[in-house]
């Protein structure tokens, strides 16, 4: 007789209150527990590249420069006190050098540095060792086509993946049904490589990668209230709906966070 598994939602209180014990004791630093612990680059293995290389055969684009990008608002106390999860778009399309500036300021590479291993980008990372990748989904975007984009930082290009059939319908499906993920004009999903974090911090590496995408995605929301146009910060989403969407492994790679932006509604 095969082993009925007890759903999730009907296990004990104990159980959900040791997970919640385990997670906290992720949430600590644990550096100090590993004095003898040695990691890939104490050894002298090869640095993981700095991002992904341009797929070949695929369509590669330049962005506008991001410093040439009409912003309505320039005063960073104004767009730090407006900053707002904002859900409400107009159908109108995100322009290209909005997009531009979006991608530079929350991934933006500033240099190369450390005989290239490392780079210095727009948001902080711990190490220097930027573990993201940004995919961005185009249901409005000008002069895009629709479907899966990936942001390639060292040159600030972006390359056109694949369309997808009922973009919007697949992106509230993996946002859980969230009807702003379908509405957005624009739809960021940020990839974790935790590779490149584990050859410098070995299994110390995993809760500063998280803080990395903080500084991220709050570089978004600010980018965004400097255009004037709106964002939303997506934590609930479907893991594997998401890393198939974007044909990943799950495992060397996967979906982390996600943000869905867009023009604002009229009030």
């Amino acid at each position: 007789m095969a082993m009925r598994i007890k759903p999730f939602w009907r296990r004990p209180q104990s159980f959900f209150e040791d997970r919640c014990r385990l997670y906290r004791d992720f949430l600590k630093t644990p550096f100090a527990e590993y004095p003898e612990m040695t990691s890939d680059e104490q050894r002298g293995v090869t640095a993981p590249p700095l991002a992904k290389p341009a797929e070949e055969g695929k369509v590669t684009r330049a962005l506008p420069n991001p410093r040439g990008t009409r912003l309505l608002e320039r005063d960073i106390e104004t767009c730090l006190r407006n900053r707002r999860s904002r859900r409400d778009f107009s159908h109108a399309p995100i322009s290209l050098p909005s997009l531009s500036f979006l991608l530079w300021a929350s991934h933006g590479v500033l240099e190369v540095i450390d005989g290239g291993r490392s780079t210095h980008r727009t948001v902080a990372s711990s190490g220097a060792r930027h573990p993201y990748e940004t995919y961005f989904f185009t249901p409005r975007v000008e002069g895009l086509e629709r479907g899966l984009w990936r942001y390639l930082p060292l040159s600030h290009e972006v390359q056109f993946l694949r369309p997808i059939s009922d973009l919007e319908a697949s992106l509230r499906a993996g946002g859980l049904g969230q009807e702003h993920v379908g509405r957005g004009a624009l739809v960021f999903a940020w990839t974790c490589i935790p590779r490149r974090a584990e050859w410098r911090y070995n299994m110390a590496a995993h809760k500063p990668m998280l803080i990395d995408l903080g500084c991220i995605c709050q570089n978004l929301y600010l980018a965004a209230e400097a255009l004037g146009v709106g964002v939303c910060s997506i934590g609930g989403y479907d893991q594997p709906r998401m890393d198939a969407l974007l044909g990943l492994d799950g495992e060397e790679e996967f979906v982390v966070h996600m943000a869905t932006v867009g023009p604002l509604a009229e009030d």
